[in-house]
């Protein structure tokens, strides 16, 4: 393949843009080569500029489940923006979405929508300190809840592909009151609830983890969590901004039986366009402006054009509950087709799968948290990417990231995907 087009649309990009790149993983420093710049997309599949097809297992990070340019999903959008882009003002398309999700959930009473899930998580942790009172809250090593100040201590994600702990610019005021434990590792929040007694008003767990490589949290840990929080009077926050809706229909809780005191969600909600929420019984949410003290606002929030995509989105998921199913078959399959392929070359990789999300390590042993993330070979990755890049595959361009089917994601795409993974093992084997 050649992308003569996008190594110039990159250095022209470069010169008005930070680091030529919107979002810091996009500019492939964990990868070789230039990214390609997306022209277009149709199903399974994305176009670049310089006529490249790639069998897409990105997805825009997630959200697009029924692929790119769904007809029902881009129809209910056109409706939407004939009727008007902003009101900033309430709709009834807000409500009917609010109650799509808050139907799913029995202990999900309200929720509020905002722009994106950084504002989401933010906000989230804002009501459980102004609900609780105390301002500490626990988070782990390897997961991402967006960039606000008090989270970006070792996230996952674009930090952790770029080796960066934490991020200058955050005050260290506000860091103090974030806890930093072990995922999958109860004996350290043991600590953290001691060294802080009364003091912690919530723990944050991304429950399937997806910005450390795709790595899920253990039942019995999270059953910990629970039980250590409900002692303490702590909140337990599930950010699903990733796996909400994707891992399947109810998210972690559709696999998990772990109930959260308040969940996060994003991307799937808005089917590819800039949305997020937050969610929790009606006794925390009562806490929120304008019904209680804590302020929480935003002009876009709840925009109509992005209610409209995820109403259609959410409910085309729920007439269809045999789509999980499919996708979980598929991603398996292509973990499968990895694997023996690595192993048939005596080249150490470890798979995972949580429904419609799927993740790789070049690693020989399993990985279980941040840590361990971390000992996979990331140049090796670096090279399996490219050259599955060169191939016609479109895999997240970091080991810290987790993959994507859609329901347009056929077999074929699955076969085709193996077959150039054979081929791409083979010629990064030494």
């Amino acid at each position: 393949m050649t992308y003569e087009k996008s190594i110039t649309a990159f250095e022209e990009a470069y010169r008005v843009i930070p680091g030529g790149v919107d979002s810091p993983v996009r500019a492939f420093k964990g990868v070789e080569g230039t990214p390609p710049f997306i022209q277009r997309g149709e199903g399974g599949y994305i176009y670049d500029i310089d006529g490249n097809c790639y069998i897409d297992f990105v997805q825009s990070w997630g959200p697009l489940i029924f692929g790119h340019c769904d007809v029902e999903i881009e129809n209910a959008v056109i409706e939407a923006v004939k009727k008007g882009l902003s009101f900033g003002a309430p709709t009834l398309s807000e409500t009917a979405l609010a109650s799509e999700i808050v139907s799913l959930f029995d202990t999900i009473d309200k929720v509020r929508f905002v722009s994106s899930g950084t504002e989401a998580v933010m906000s989230a942790i804002r009501l459980a300190r102004g609900f609780t009172r105390r301002d500490t809250i626990v988070k782990f090593a390897g997961c991402y809840h967006g960039h606000s100040d008090s989270l970006l201590v070792q996230a996952g994600s674009g930090l952790a592909t770029f080796g960066t702990p934490s991020s200058p610019g955050v005050p260290a005021d506000l860091t103090q009151h974030t806890l930093l434990a072990t995922y999958n590792d109860i004996s350290i929040v043991e600590q953290c609830f001691i060294d802080a007694k009364g003091e912690i008003a919530c723990v944050i767990i991304e429950p399937i983890a997806g910005n450390m490589g795709l790595v899920p949290a253990s039942e019995a840990f999270l059953q910990s969590l629970r039980k250590i929080c409900d002692e303490h009077g702590a909140l337990l926050i599930f950010d699903e901004v990733m796996s909400g809706f994707r891992a399947s229909l109810k998210g972690s809780q559709g696999i998990s039986s772990v109930v959260p005191d308040m969940m996060t969600w994003g991307k799937v909600i808005g089917a590819g366009m800039p949305v997020g929420a937050f969610g929790a019984r009606a006794e925390i949410m009562a806490y929120l402006s304008p019904e209680g003290p804590v302020y929480q606002a935003g002009t876009l929030s709840g925009n109509p054009v992005a209610m409209a995509a995820g109403l259609a989105s959410l409910q085309k998921l729920k007439a269809n509950p045999d789509i999980f199913a499919t996708l979980e078959k598929r991603a398996k399959r292509l973990m499968e087709g990895f694997q023996k392929a690595a192993d048939a070359l005596d080249i150490p990789m470890v798979t995972e799968v949580r429904g419609s999300m799927f993740g790789l390590f070049f690693s020989a042993t399993p990985v279980t948290n941040f840590t361990q993330a971390q000992q996979n070979d990331t140049k090796r990755f670096a090279k399996f990417h490219k050259g599955m890049l060169d191939r016609g595959v479109y895999l997240a361009c970091s080991s810290y990231e987790a993959g994507f089917i859609s329901t347009a994601t056929t077999d074929e795409m699955i076969e085709k995907a193996i077959e150039m993974a054979t081929e791409t093992l083979k010629e990064i084997k030494n």
